[in-house]
């Protein structure tokens, strides 16, 4: 049987573009990997990134009202409102982060 030159070189080009592709598709894991490590590796040297689950705070609100009232002697009464102070007292930290 007779194969042609030209149908032979054709059917080798398509082969040889397949096992490329093929090998191309392969290496995108491994390069997409690779980039994801560079990124990694630069933000590490940026240093610590704040993260809003490793933070931690407490705080102690206290309120102080004192009231007043005064009877009269037929009955009638007056309130006064003497002091009204609300004090916030606390910390806050966030871990995960070296102090220097």
């Amino acid at each position: 049987m007779f194969i042609k030159k030209k149908g032979q070189s054709t059917l080798e080009y398509v082969i040889l573009t397949g096992f490329v592709v093929a090998a191309l598709i392969a290496m995108g894991v491994y390069m997409k990997r690779s980039m994801q490590g560079k990124l990694r590796e630069s933000s590490d040297q940026i240093g610590e990134q704040y993260s809003a689950y490793n933070t931690a705070s407490n705080y102690v609100t206290t309120s102080n009202l004192v009231q007043r009232e005064t009877q009269s002697a037929g009955g009638a009464s007056t309130v006064t409102y003497t002091t009204n102070t609300q004090n916030k007292t606390g910390s806050e930290t966030v871990a995960g982060l070296a102090s220097e």
